[in-house]
């Protein structure tokens, strides 16, 4: 076993949120921080709907992860596998263990496409693709046009999952597409949402029923995927409502895999017991762990009643970085998070509106003098090359 190391800040997570946090850290004078995360990449995963649609390339989402690692902090390249509030410890896959003074938990989820039989076996071939992975984006825009008839269809697991507007922004795009190459009226396009409405913010969702039935989609509400014959191209679809499956051969499947916390945290004493996927218990305005006030959680996996987006750790993080310092003084945490979250819903490739709302789904527009609940020029400008500016060169920075 290799001797433990402590630090006075361990964050667990190399991502949006880990990165986000380290930085306004350092930023605040915070000098001994640890970052642990493996991956020698880091991914720009909000554009990917944009590499599935065409419009952008899967290299412009990737940067070194050695790059981007706050001057000053501690990069341990190695994955947590197990966390022991009680003694303060975080274990390494690679052995031993790290100790810490104060925690933070931003290592993302995972996506489990073992959760639906077939889907691990056939994504990235025969037509089954997924925006949700780095390798597979590509795969979409190749599939989508090949398309010049048949059924598409696009799915939405059940649960919390990130971004919950890309798994029909590509739809939009790949509609928007197959008619602008006179084919769409040959495509039967099936949008297969758990949910009873399109959108969970009653003001989008109008606009977005309008959106889907303009291009003729056929949404599916209260359905998930649950088969795939990737031989016989064959989707399995199951009414929650009614209880019945209908199976549907395909042309083209985008299916987006249910997400859930890593397996190793699921089981933790951080986990949520109210989470049936292993999400981390915090205060939801604090972003402070409900039983260890030394450990705080955001991003993609806190169990917060909103939805798990980049905008919503933008947020976050300021909050969590003033909370955690009050906390080092023995103070009242002063930081407030209102649930604030951004889903930037492209309609067609180029248009887009954006959704912004709160906990309890009020509109929260950071652009009030624009109508944002239109679909708009302006606004896909901003998803194609405003927002990842703004990541690489602000949130990342410890900016923005």
């Amino acid at each position: 076993m290799a001797p433990a190391r402590h630090h006075q800040v361990v964050i667990v997570g190399g991502g949006t949120a880990g990165i986000s946090v380290a930085a306004r850290l350092r930023r605040a004078g915070i000098r001994d921080i640890a970052l642990i995360e493996p991956a020698e990449q880091h991914y720009y995963q909000p554009l990917w709907t944009l590499v599935g649609g065409g419009q952008a390339t899967a290299a412009e989402t990737v940067r070194p992860e050695r790059k981007l690692i706050p001057k000053g902090a501690t990069w341990i390249r190695d994955r947590a596998t197990g966390v022991d509030p009680d003694n303060r410890n975080v274990t390494l896959a690679g052995g031993g263990t790290v100790g810490y003074d104060q925690l933070v938990m931003a290592p993302g989820l995972q996506l489990d496409f073992d959760a639906v039989p077939g889907l691990a076996e056939s994504v990235g071939t025969r037509g089954v693709s997924s925006n949700y992975r780095f390798d597979l984006a590509p795969r979409t825009w190749d599939f989508i046009r090949a398309v010049r008839g048949g059924t598409a269809i696009f799915t939405m697991p059940a649960g919390p999952i990130k971004c919950g507007g890309a798994p029909q922004k590509i739809a939009y795009l790949a509609a928007d597409w197959w008619r602008r190459q006179g084919v769409l009226n040959d495509v039967r396009v099936i949008l297969v949402l758990p949910t009873p409405t399109i959108f969970g913010q009653p003001d989008w969702a109008k606009v977005l029923d309008g959106v889907a039935a303009g291009y003729g989609i056929e949404v599916r509400y209260e359905s998930q995927l649950v088969e795939v014959d990737g031989d016989s191209r064959r989707a399995v679809i199951l009414d929650n409502a009614s209880g019945t499956k209908e199976t549907i051969d395909y042309e083209l499947l985008h299916a987006v895999p249910p997400q859930s916390a890593p397996d190793w945290l699921k089981g933790s004493p951080l986990a949520d017991p109210a989470s049936p996927f292993g999400y981390l218990a915090v205060d939801r305005y604090t972003l402070q762990s409900t039983r260890w006030p030394e450990v705080f959680a955001l991003g993609d996996v806190a169990n917060l009643p909103t939805s798990k987006t980049g905008a919503a750790i933008r947020k976050q993080a300021p909050v969590v970085v003033a909370n955690l310092l009050a906390a080092r003084r023995g103070e009242s945490l002063p930081g407030r998070y209102d649930g604030y979250t951004s889903c930037p819903l492209v309609t067609a490739r180029n248009r887009m509106l954006l959704a912004e709302f709160d906990y309890e789904q009020k509109p929260a527009p950071s652009f009030p003098f624009i109508d944002t609940m239109k679909p708009r020029y302006d606004m896909w400008l901003l998803k194609r090359y405003g927002l990842p500016a703004m990541y690489w060169h602000g949130m990342l920075r410890g900016l923005a």
